[in-house]
């Protein structure tokens, strides 16, 4: 989804911008003070956060949520008076309003570029997903008006159906021959027509979808389709249900997370490790002439590498990128066993929370041999990963952390990893974090 990570930061940073510039010039005696220029912009940014304002969803145009953006203003408005009782600075009322008046102007002008730049942007190939339809009908001819419309960045690649009553030139085969489509053409989106379906095909297409890392869209009917995560959406006149649909997907989710993470592994960048990086250099240097870090790729979010960081632990060996540590792993250094054993090894990945290959709540990274391996073996095993990987998660503190004994480890594993997904929230998070100190200093069973 070509440019899409920009567009939200772009349009809070012009956003406030716009404020600032405007009030520091057309209002300086009331704007230049830090409590007027803090509270100004706070009281954009918590509206814009408790209306779930900054949004990319794909079929928003000017006017679609423009209500929304009338209630932001509103009450950035009375937030904006609110504050001049404690700036003890004389003001007049009526020069505020069109002040505001202006600034709304602006603002309102801005909202319409955006859309125009965007609706260019996605027109010369930008920000697009590639989607397909399975099926062929009322509904699926309706979805296919909204995919053509530029605005939306879609670009449709077709449609498969068993029933060859419709056929044309966007045909590109029986429902059995889409899977090797996709995977050729990098299809993003599937868009199922359940009254074209079979349960069976349906639930193969799922399956297919989970494994592989692409997102399905149901058309439903009656077939009874139903998950923990699902949510509908409307296309045109059109009812879609997304499968799976997450609330770490939600705005203050990403950004409350995000900043959650920044300031947590600054925290312990400056406050543990700037004194454990020194020691645990020095005892391991009584030990091994090996690098003090450890570093190996892992997926992430999206199934992208990224280089995860770690206190070594073990000897330098062959099998590090391919092997867990096992109990009474011989590789394993004696002050290895002991960082391992209290998870310090584990502290540098706050340097990867900080740069945003990771977060501090979400499912463990695995080695790439290891998620080639479980991608085939698990079922829905790379659902996982349309997450960012965490230090610690869920299926850690339930006991699914280290050497994987029995195939239900994965499994297990997976499935919570998959129920954090979809039931996540703040307090769950502060639960996990939680339980993760909590366990550090009582001792687990696995941390070996």
């Amino acid at each position: 989804m070509k440019g899409a990570h920009f567009i939200i930061p772009f349009s809070v940073l012009a956003h406030l911008i716009t404020i600032n510039v405007t009030l520091f010039l057309l209002t300086p005696d009331t704007y230049l003070n830090a409590v007027a220029i803090i509270s100004y912009n706070l009281a954009w940014l918590i509206a814009a956060i408790g209306l779930n304002f900054y949004t990319i969803e794909r079929k928003e145009k000017f006017i679609t949520k423009f209500h929304k953006f009338l209630k932001h203003y509103f009450i950035f408005t009375l937030a904006y008076f609110a504050i001049f009782p404690f700036s003890k600075v004389d003001f007049s009322f009526s020069y505020q309003i069109f002040v505001l008046s202006f600034l709304f102007f602006l603002l309102t002008f801005y909202r319409w570029f955006f859309f125009t730049a965007r609706r260019l942007y996605r027109m010369e190939g930008g920000n697009y997903i590639n989607v397909i339809i399975i099926g062929n009908d009322k509904n699926s001819r309706a979805i296919k008006k909204v995919f053509e419309e530029p605005d939306f960045g879609y670009r449709y690649k077709g449609y498969f159906s068993n029933d060859r009553k419709y056929d044309g030139e966007d045909f590109r085969g029986e429902i059995k021959d889409c899977f090797t489509f996709i995977q050729q053409n990098k299809i993003e989106e599937i868009y199922c027509m359940a009254s074209q379906l079979s349960k069976a095909e349906i639930n193969q297409l799922i399956a297919f979808a989970d494994n592989n890392l692409k997102k399905i869209k149901i058309v439903p009917d009656n077939k009874e389709i139903f998950t923990r995560a699902m949510n509908v959406q409307i296309y045109g006149t059109v009812p879609v249900l997304n499968l799976r649909n997450s609330p770490l997907e939600k705005n203050y989710a990403k950004y409350g997370k995000r900043i959650f993470d920044i300031i947590f592994s600054s925290f312990v960048i400056i406050f543990i490790l700037s004194w454990t990086i020194p020691l645990v250099y020095i005892l391991t240097r009584l030990e091994s002439r090996d690098p003090l870090f450890f570093k190996q790729l892992r997926h992430g979010y999206n199934k992208k590498s990224f280089y995860c960081y770690k206190f070594r632990s073990m000897f330098l060996n062959p099998e590090a990128n391919i092997r867990m540590c096992t109990k009474n792993d011989l590789r394993v250094t004696r002050i290895g066993k002991i960082l391992r054993k209290t998870s310090i090894d584990e502290l540098p990945q706050f340097f990867n929370v900080f740069l945003g290959d990771m977060t501090v709540v979400g499912p463990r990274p695995h080695m790439e041999a290891h998620t080639l391996e479980f991608s085939q073996t698990v079922d829905k095993y790379l659902v996982r990963h349309f997450a960012k990987p965490g230090i610690t998660g869920l299926a850690q503190i339930k006991g699914y952390r280290g050497e994987i004994t029995r195939k239900s480890d994965i499994i297990n594993r997976t499935r919570l990893d998959i129920f954090y997904l979809e039931k996540w929230n703040i307090l769950l998070d502060l639960k996990i974090i939680y339980y993760t100190i909590y366990n550090a200093f009582t001792g687990e069973e696995k941390a070996f």
